[in-house]
């Protein structure tokens, strides 16, 4: 049987970066060029199979980037095993508020959270203020992983998820089920969702 694990990810960044553009390409292949902005944040499911088989599950927080919203962050970013940053790569302030976000991950989030940087919006490049070498250097220095990519094209979309789901810890925690939480979905290391309750039936994934 193949393993299967479930994590939960967070997207942070500035608003208008893309972010629900972005995951809205991922999980259902979709792109509008007219999305109205998040209110709060949107909770969405997508799963990745990796090549030896294991299939990992993302619980994935799209959260809200008006300054209004930022004091609610906490509740999606805390306990979750990964998070994409999203700037624009058209916009040099989305990076410079990207950098906010990392380093308030880095101070509060789990200590062992994968964090992603990515620059989006790749298709306007004609109007790039964001070097790719400007964004890479920050990423190595920070440890982050990085890539760009185009919500609008689907360039490089799958391809940073399935490199997060790569980089995450596919081994089977404790026995236990899974809670709740205010942002509605678990932390620490990934569920193991072939773990076999005392009935036989799988664990509530609490998806």
């Amino acid at each position: 049987m193949s393993k299967q694990f479930q994590f939960k990810l967070v997207l942070l960044g500035e608003s208008a970066v893309g972010k629900s553009s972005l995951v809205l390409r991922f999980v259902k292949d979709q792109f509008d060029d007219y999305r109205e902005s998040t209110i709060g944040a949107a909770f969405l499911t997508q799963t990745v199979t990796l090549e030896d088989q294991t299939t990992v599950k993302f619980e994935i927080w799209d959260t809200a980037g008006q300054e209004r919203y930022k004091s609610l962050a906490p509740m999606y970013y805390r306990n979750a095993n990964c998070a994409v940053v999203v700037y624009d790569v058209t916009q040099s302030p989305s990076l410079d508020k990207a950098k906010t976000w990392i380093r308030e991950l880095q101070r509060q989030a789990d200590p062992n959270i994968v964090i992603a940087l990515c620059g989006n919006k790749t298709d306007l490049s004609a109007r790039r203020q964001v070097t790719q070498e400007e964004a890479q250097k920050y990423a190595d220095e920070e440890g982050l992983m990085w890539g760009e990519t185009s919500a609008k094209t689907g360039e490089g979309v799958s391809e940073i998820f399935t490199a997060i789901a790569k980089k995450l810890p596919l081994t089977a925690p404790p026995p236990r089920t899974a809670t709740r939480g205010a942002a509605g979905a678990t932390g620490g290391r990934g569920v193991d969702l072939n773990k076999q309750s005392a009935t036989g039936q799988n664990e509530p994934c609490n998806c």
